[in-house]
């Protein structure tokens, strides 16, 4: 072997002469979140790389090539369409189309007053209501926005963290309802407070109790809604706030051994929660380094998982996760090429080995999207699922010089930023320290001085720009009826349902909260009960306090 790499390094330099004689473009040659790039990778670049311990076989440790052994040849990824918007009955009619043009899975996006957990007659909701997503102030919503859609036939993924318990519990009162039970519900909260307080910014609670939270969901699931993960440790976010593709894989498997850890000290077994935890990852624009990052994450995490935390089933050790599109690199300008960019994104989600897909719409940088711009979304999925040969292979890049080596240094940088996070103290230590954000602020910065520079192009934006463009697409406007409809809705609940009831299960959960039982039985009674979102958000705000971030200077 020795002698083959001699051979190969005495040809690369006889190459490399000849490659002195050859003019390069003026051009940085470095991925998007600045890493250089060699011109050219060969086995040098993967010297000492072992086949088994480093690659394996699919759906084998450690998970390298896909955490399924036959990949998208057994089950194509599901193909689920975030969406929600206006009223819980505007949003059940969305999903119904969504199914009924192949959709495979259900992902549902709620307003700001209920990311908050406020309900829509609060004065704070005022002008937000079913802006940016759904608006759930109750059971009755829940019931609305899932009516004629059977909760045990559809899996369903809801983007909310700080309250993630109350709807939850929300949901799984729907499909009592329904007739379904807990046992047969499948679907994702995501449920990831840390990154709310590193990047997205929509906490309520300080981070002891939100991870109190968490756990009681941890075990909560595993005795009563198995199918369920009870998690989605969010890199997307990290992201779209201006991280580095590393500092997205490090800072979110990060958060991944922080919940590993709470759940570990609160007593349960890591084997009874960790094979629900599933992950949410940005597909951004620089195809292969996208690629490398989520065939690093699987490795890091089986390896974690099974050396540091001592898991013993082999699902604590596969890192499934769900895929977005970047919303950060779509733009304003020349909207069509964002279709463009979209797919280009996906198909590196693809050949990453998502296990699902969010294909974000041309419209999205504008306003939430149409039926028409989500429909060619979903149809670029189902295009390359079905038109492109892609889905054929297991991990067809596998080998590439390139992709190993960079594979391997995706590995060795996050590698670094887990070790300067334990010697900080740990993640909440971190955040605490605003570590996580003064390192996203600056990466955003330096990405931004490049495109202003004209260092890093973006097409429509700083090169091949129509001067003369005028906005000539479709925007979905949202009534301000809506809202009125709503508080409406919201407040001829309260005036009917049985408030002595309400009261009771409100009492029943403070007192929980002062306590140490698990909360999740006591949120279901309020839920059932009608009380309202914004009504037991603010016993845990009496009870917890609300976060506050301490500024950087």
């Amino acid at each position: 072997m020795s002698e083959k790499m001699d051979e190969i390094r005495k040809a690369r330099e006889a190459w490399a002469e000849q490659r002195k004689k050859m003019q390069d473009r003026d051009f940085v040659f470095e991925t998007v979140s600045s890493m250089p790039v060699k011109d050219l990778y060969t086995p040098e670049d993967i010297e000492g790389f072992d086949y088994l311990r480093d690659l394996g076989m699919p759906g084998q440790y450690p998970y390298t090539r896909g955490v399924q052994g036959n990949m998208y040849r057994g089950r194509l990824w599901t193909m689920r369409q975030f969406a929600g918007f206006a009223t819980a009955r505007e949003s059940n009619e969305r999903y119904k189309y969504l199914l009924s043009k192949g959709q495979t899975g259900l992902s549902v996006a709620f307003d700001m007053p209920t990311i908050m957990g406020y309900d829509s007659d609060h004065p704070r909701a005022y002008g937000e209501v079913g802006r940016v997503g759904v608006a759930i102030d109750s059971l009755q919503d829940m019931e609305t926005l899932f009516d004629g859609i059977p909760l045990d036939k559809v899996s369903t993924s809801m983007t909310i963290n700080a309250p993630a318990s109350i709807l939850w519990c929300m949901y799984i009162a729907t499909g009592e309802k329904q007739g379904v039970p807990s046992e047969k519900l499948t679907g994702t909260i995501q449920n990831d407070i840390l990154k709310e307080y590193i990047a997205q910014k929509s906490w309520i609670f300080p981070p002891e109790p939100s991870m109190r939270l968490i756990t009681d969901i941890f075990a909560y699931a595993s005795r009563h809604v198995p199918r369920w993960n009870t998690v989605s440790i969010s890199g997307y976010h990290i992201r779209e706030a201006g991280s580095t593709a590393v500092q997205e894989l490090a800072f979110t498997l990060a958060d991944g051994f922080a919940y590993v850890e709470a759940g570990i000290a609160a007593g349960l077994d890591v084997d009874d929660f960790a094979p629900r935890l599933s992950f949410f990852f940005n597909a951004h624009i620089d195809f292969f380094e996208e690629i490398a990052k989520y065939r690093a994450a699987r490795r890091i995490w089986a390896r974690r998982m099974k050396e540091k935390y001592g898991a013993k089933n082999p699902r604590s050790w596969m890192l499934r996760f769900h895929t977005q599109t970047a919303g950060c690199s779509l733009t304003a300008q020349q909207p069509e090429n964002n279709i463009v960019r979209t797919a280009y994104e996906a198909l590196a989600a693809v050949l990453g080995g998502t296990q699902s897909l969010h294909t974000n719409s041309m419209d999205e940088v504008l306003a939430l999207p149409t039926e028409k711009a989500v429909q060619i979304a979903l149809r670029t999925q189902q295009i390359l699922a079905c038109e492109t040969g892609v889905a054929n292979v297991i991990d067809p890049l596998a080998g590439s010089y390139y992709v190993e080596a960079l594979t391997n240094k995706m590995e060795e940088e996050a590698e670094k930023y887990f070790a300067e996070i334990e010697r900080r103290g740990g993640v909440l230590a971190a955040i605490d320290q605003n570590f996580f954000q003064q390192e996203i602020a600056d990466a955003a910065y330096q990405f931004q001085r490049a495109v202003d520079a004209k260092k890093r192009i973006m097409v429509g934006v700083n090169e091949f720009v129509n001067e003369d463009e005028k906005l000539d697409i479709e925007i979905l406007k949202i009534d301000p009826q809506v809202e009125k409809d709503q508080v409406a809705r919201v407040q001829k609940l309260r005036r009917e349902r049985d408030n002595i009831k309400v009261g009771d299960t409100l009492e029943a959960l403070r007192k929980a909260a002062q306590g140490t039982d698990n909360l999740i039985p006591y949120i279901l009674e309020c839920v059932r009960a009608y009380a309202t979102e914004g009504e037991i958000v603010q016993v845990f705000r009496e009870v917890f306090g609300e976060y506050k971030e301490k500024p950087i200077f």
